[in-house]
């Protein structure tokens, strides 16, 4: 029995159980895969797993109240329905979560970046390393390593880190486990450099909120401070300020909670590398905090709790505090 075979079956033995069960399905071409809800057995017969099956579904579990709910997860995935849980978005007696194994989603900029304009893919067939793309003008064969998403590149957990229903491991290789590229190439820049590079994407940034609508942990969209009006935070306006105001409050928002699935970098339509700003404040949270988003169910995250002393904060004595306090002026 195949690996899908095998998923197949659990989820139809635990279906009568459950409400609704989130996988994939085939999209509008071969290409494509798009998310599913299975709610009958036929349903589960157009269940599909493949590297194309990038999507993060947990974003969907948030909106899913008082219901009980499965849901397909890789490594990556994982990590956020663990952080959902920690922050008690989501109840664990309503969630049962098939693990399954990944050692990579393709990223579909690439894929079309190397076939250019093809037209339209009439099939798509995988073996462990290559991908085959056949259009009208023939079949092209790809290297899967080429066409990883970034988060497979850095992202250490091939396997799921919490399932109720885990299915065979082997055909999983690890994940990456180095640092971003994108992120070193940043560090590697001078300050200047750095501000034109952030100009330049933030200046094709659209505002369509599809970064925040993608992010399993943006979870208040209706309060959000790109939308409301009291206060009035941001304004509807498209210049590089309003941008780069409501980017860097949604990379804060995210510290110590971002699991880096990639959902932002992957959902952007203007293909702007903005999962380097939460994995830059991953790394310093990891630093300061020795703390990693969405692995240890029972862990508190460190910017939603409080101690009176860090183990790697030290800020008695520092200069800053000597100094004196000014008087204020008075008219």
């Amino acid at each position: 029995m195949s690996l899908l075979e095998e998923v197949k079956a659990k989820i139809k033995k635990e279906l009568p159980n459950l409400d609704v069960v989130i996988g994939w399905k085939q999209g509008f071409d071969p290409l494509h895969a798009t998310p599913h809800f299975m709610r009958t057995e036929n349903d589960v017969d157009q269940l599909i797993f493949n590297p194309l099956c990038g999507q993060n579904l947990a974003t969907y579990l948030p909106g899913i109240q008082d219901k009980k709910v499965g849901i397909l997860v890789k490594g990556c995935d994982s990590r956020s329905v663990v952080e959902l849980l920690q922050e008690k978005l989501i109840k664990r007696e309503n969630v049962v979560i098939f693990g399954l194994p990944c050692s990579g989603a393709v990223d579909l900029v690439k894929v079309q970046e190397e076939l250019g304009a093809v037209g339209r893919v009439t099939e798509v067939g995988f073996d462990p390393k290559k991908m085959q793309v056949t259009t009208p003008k023939g079949k092209t064969e790809l290297d899967v390593q080429d066409l990883l998403l970034p988060k497979c590149q850095t992202n250490p957990y091939s396997a799921p880190v919490i399932a109720d229903h885990n299915f065979s491991q082997d055909e999983a290789a690890p994940c990456g486990q180095g640092e971003s590229a994108s992120l070193q190439a940043l560090e590697g820049m001078s300050l200047e450099q750095r501000f034109d590079y952030w100009q330049y994407h933030m200046d094709r940034c659209i505002r369509c909120y599809a970064c925040r609508n993608a992010c399993p942990m943006c979870v208040c969209r209706d309060h959000c401070i790109a939308d409301t009006r009291d206060p009035h935070w941001l304004s509807q306006e498209t210049d590089i300020e309003q941008k780069w105001m409501f980017q860097l409050i949604h990379a804060m928002h995210l510290a110590g909670r971002c699991t880096e699935c990639g959902e932002c970098e992957r959902a952007c339509p203007m293909n702007i590398p903005i999962l380097s700003l939460r994995q830059k404040l991953n790394r310093e949270i990891k630093e300061l905090f020795t703390y990693e988003a969405g692995v240890d169910p029972e862990a508190v995250p460190p910017l939603l709790t409080f101690k009176v002393e860090e183990a790697n904060i030290n800020e008695r004595g520092q200069q800053w505090r000597q100094r004196p306090i000014l008087p204020l002026k008075t008219s």
